[in-house]
């Protein structure tokens, strides 16, 4: 996986609730526009399987603002 620079320090893996940063992160993936950061590529299997039922539950979004 390409490493892009990301500003933001932490990010909540919205499958499992996970606090993780980027450096830490297992996976990535991005969806209408945004860019998701998971623990495991357990938890981004299931949110790509399902990501309607994750981007609802958890509002902070691994993409940069502004």
């Amino acid at each position: 996986m390409k490493r892009e620079r990301v500003e933001q320090k932490s990010f909540v893996d919205p499958v499992c609730g996970m606090t993780i940063s980027f450096e830490t992160a297992a996976t990535g993936s991005e969806y209408q526009g945004k860019r998701y950061y998971f623990c495991a590529t357990a938890c981004r299997d299931q949110f790509q399987a399902d990501p309607e039922r994750y981007v609802h539950t958890h509002r902070q979004h691994g993409s940069r603002h502004g």
